[in-house]
C-alpha cells in the first residue's frame, strides 16, 4: 500500500494515514475525552491504592504493636 492514494491523499512511506487534523507546530494538541477519561481513571486507582497500602500498613504497625505490648508482664 506504499505510494498509493488512501482517503484521497498520498500515504508516506511507511506511515499510516492519520485521522483528524494535525496541529501546526507549536500548538497544542486537542486531548480527545476518552483519553482524558483513561487519565483520570488511572489517577484514581494509584490514589485508591496508596490509600489502600497505607491503611495495611498501619493496620500491621497497630498488630504489631499490640503483640508488642502485650508481650511485656
Amino acid at each position: 500500500m506504499t505510494g498509493e492514494a488512501v482517503g484521497g491523499e498520498a500515504a508516506a512511506v511507511g506511515q499510516a494515514p492519520v485521522a483528524g487534523p494535525v496541529p501546526a507546530v507549536g500548538q497544542v494538541p486537542v486531548v480527545g475525552d476518552g483519553v482524558r477519561e483513561e487519565s483520570s481513571r488511572r489517577k484514581q486507582m494509584l490514589v485508591r491504592a496508596l490509600i489502600y497500602i497505607a491503611g495495611t500498613h498501619l493496620f500491621a504497625g497497630f498488630v504489631i504493636l499490640l503483640f508488642a505490648v502485650g508481650g511485656r508482664h
